[in-house]
């Protein structure tokens, strides 16, 4: 079931790029989502811990949520390699 919450996420973040957890909470629950506090959570670390998204601390009680592009991970492969 989290498979399919996790897909949704997703698809929210790339569809408006950056946004912060308030926002896309929100969005959720307009678009019939109605997910717990604890689940959401455990969502967005599972994803973090994935390499899918990045979750960067904005104000103090909130928090932006961003892509992790594929090129990024490349150049840093890249860079590492050119540095041997």
């Amino acid at each position: 079931m989290t498979v399919k919450y996790k897909n949704i996420v997703i698809d929210k973040v790339k569809e408006l790029g950056s946004i912060t957890d308030k926002a896309l909470a929100k969005k959720l629950i307009k678009d019939g989502y109605n997910l717990s506090d604890d689940l959401f959570n455990k969502i967005l670390l599972d994803m973090e811990i994935m390499g899918l998204i990045n979750v960067n601390w904005f104000t103090k009680d909130t928090r932006r949520i961003t892509i992790v592009s594929k090129q990024e991970e490349e150049d840093d492969v890249e860079m590492q390699n050119e540095k041997r």
